[in-house]
């Protein structure tokens, strides 16, 4: 109390002083208090909306499956596959038939096409190899290859068919050549596109018998 008794200049200056230091404490306290401006409350910042609400995008719808066909079936009613190859249409073990089957797209998008190659059970020569398109229900032939030994596969949307070449005292598993025809669908049949030959070494592996190494003395 004793302070207050310096007269009203005194007085003045310390009511002035008292105020200012209460403004100041309440600006101080209105900036904790309110968000955006002044002192941020400690935590993470709120993320956005756009980054709290994403959403994945939805994956590729995955292909249809292939409809599986019963190859020897098929290549028993085909008029296109000779009366040989067909006597030779025969189980290697029990119900096992030396025939590859591979599914795919060789002739357009709509419908699938089979490739069927039919092989010997002793040693796996290829005796004919068909294409076949489905058209609804059915399949028709639209290639035929009965050259032996001839296979055919699919490579990048193309259709390959590999011959082997074989010259006089040749070995089945041991060939002199082979010939790779790459074919492309023109809209109603198979044209060719390209060849390859290649021959093969005999030295390495081949049908050459190598001379045998001296014994040691």
């Amino acid at each position: 109390m004793r302070g207050l008794n310096r007269g009203n200049g005194g007085a003045l200056t310390a009511g002035t002083t008292a105020l200012a230091g209460l403004s100041a404490l309440g600006l101080l306290m209105a900036g904790c208090s309110t968000g955006g401006t002044g002192t941020r409350d400690e935590g993470a910042a709120p993320r956005s909306d756009k980054t709290a609400h994403a959403t994945p995008s939805p994956s590729a719808s995955s292909p249809a499956p292939f409809a599986k066909v019963d190859p020897v079936r098929l290549l028993k009613d085909d008029p296109k596959v000779s009366a040989r190859v067909k006597a030779s249409l025969k189980p290697c073990t029990k119900d096992e038939y030396p025939v590859d089957v591979t599914y795919g797209h060789l002739t357009g998008a709509s419908g699938q096409d089979v490739i069927v190659n039919v092989m010997n059970c002793s040693d796996a020569v290829g005796l004919g190899s068909y294409v076949y398109h489905s058209s609804g229900a059915s399949y028709s032939n639209v290639f035929t290859a009965e050259e032996a030994p001839v296979y055919a596969e699919i490579d990048r949307g193309e259709l390959v068919v590999t011959r082997q070449m074989y010259a006089p005292g040749d070995k089945p598993a041991f060939a002199s050549s082979e010939i790779v025809t790459t074919y492309r669908w023109s809209g109603t049949t198979f044209a060719q596109q390209d060849e390859v030959e290649n021959d093969y070494s005999k030295a390495a592996g081949g049908n050459e018998t190598m001379a045998p190494v001296p014994a040691s003395p």
